[in-house]
């Protein structure tokens, strides 16, 4: 009977702060309050349905790894361009990173000539 207690206790912590942890979209059919009190009051069944309609999985996720990456997708079989995206190196970044700065840059520089515009018609001459 103690093992029993001590499965459902950590079945019941483990939906709680899976509950928690989660996005409020990621959360499915009820709100997050309401699952949380099912699984509280009702701890097995509860559990049982945030594990089985409650949450919402994910798509599996690439974190990597080692090795050439075209022999993943040969052995994830054949994946259409559409659906490949490329990852851009460290310098791509860098680039994009210092394009983007240049432009807020001329944007200040085009915001102070437009005051200074503004400040010579202002005055009477």
């Amino acid at each position: 009977m103690p093992v029993m207690t001590a499965v459902l206790l950590a079945l019941m912590i483990g939906a709680l702060v899976d509950i928690i942890l989660r996005r409020d979209d990621q959360v499915k059919h009820l709100p997050k309050v309401v699952w949380v009190l099912l699984v509280v009051f009702l701890p097995l069944i509860g559990s049982i349905l945030w594990f089985t309609i409650g949450r919402e999985y994910s798509q599996s996720v690439n974190l990597g790894g080692f090795g050439d990456p075209r022999r993943r997708e040969k052995a994830a079989g054949t994946i259409s361009s559409s659906q490949t995206t490329r990852v851009k190196t460290t310098e791509e970044e860098l680039a994009d990173l210092e394009r983007e700065i240049e432009f807020h840059r001329q944007q200040d520089r085009i915001r102070q000539l437009e005051a200074e515009l503004d400040q010579r018609r202002a005055k009477p001459e």
